[in-house]
């Protein structure tokens, strides 16, 4: 069974929730405390032993490359100020030269089609995708469990979270089967289900472990709900 070594992050949406403030710089940037939100992600990333960040974004979206390189300027200026501290937390969120990968999605044509955009960096070979919209905040890395989880069944690897169902209409809802290892199996998937109609309350919480045949079904898969590529329309057919 091969090691889950790369993970894709999806941030090329325009993130028109979060407007005004996302006007001019990108949802993912957005400071949480002392950090911007894709750095959680990536950083729950890097807990789960991923060696290859691969990001597909979108126009006005190059601050997110800028974030992960290294500003040779800000790093003499705190050294020359004696900012030591300041200047390993930076070196510490650095990734590795060669660890970073970026993509464009060049038509806003939904999660699945951003997955899709990712195929040739991927590889054939498993991978983890993180959507930057949601912060896992636990003692253990949500997807450094996942990742196990992987390595003992070779399933595929959903999380998923408890909604009010009053509010499941707005996610991706799985159905729920029988009892596997420590999760269980999913018997169904629904994009956005019509109110009342939901299988289930649990959604799908943005973190998922993959097999690299998603694409081939991506490749061929018609638009669904909004009139996107929905990636749970693909997962079904998996």
């Amino acid at each position: 069974m091969r090691k889950v070594r790369k993970a894709v992050f999806p941030v090329a949406g325009l993130g028109t929730r979060f407007l005004p403030a996302t006007k001019a710089i990108p949802k993912e940037m957005l400071t949480v405390v002392d950090r911007p939100v894709i750095q959680y992600v990536v950083d729950e990333a890097r807990e789960a032993g991923i060696e290859h960040f691969i990001f597909v974004t979108g126009r006005n979206k190059a601050v997110i490359e800028d974030h992960f390189d290294i500003q040779f300027e800000l790093y003499d200026t705190l050294e020359q100020r004696g900012k030591q501290s300041q200047l390993d937390k930076l070196r510490a969120l650095q990734p590795l030269p060669g660890q970073t990968s970026f993509t464009r999605q060049q038509e806003p044509l939904g999660l699945g089609h951003a997955v899709w955009c990712a195929r040739d960096l991927v590889g054939n070979e498993p991978f983890a995708l993180l959507l930057p919209d949601m912060i896992m905040q636990s003692e253990e890395s949500c997807l450094k469990g996942m990742v196990e989880l992987y390595r003992r069944t070779g399933n595929n690897v959903v999380a998923v979270q408890e909604c009010d169902p009053e509010e499941a209409h707005k996610y991706g809802v799985v159905a729920k089967g029988a009892p596997l290892h420590t999760g269980f199996e999913i018997t169904g998937m629904v994009e956005k289900p019509a109110k009342g109609t939901a299988p289930s309350n649990l959604y799908i919480n943005g973190r998922y472990i993959l097999q690299p045949e998603i694409f081939d079904l991506l490749e061929n898969q018609e638009r669904g709900a909004g009139g996107e590529i929905q990636l749970t329309d693909a997962m079904l057919r998996l």
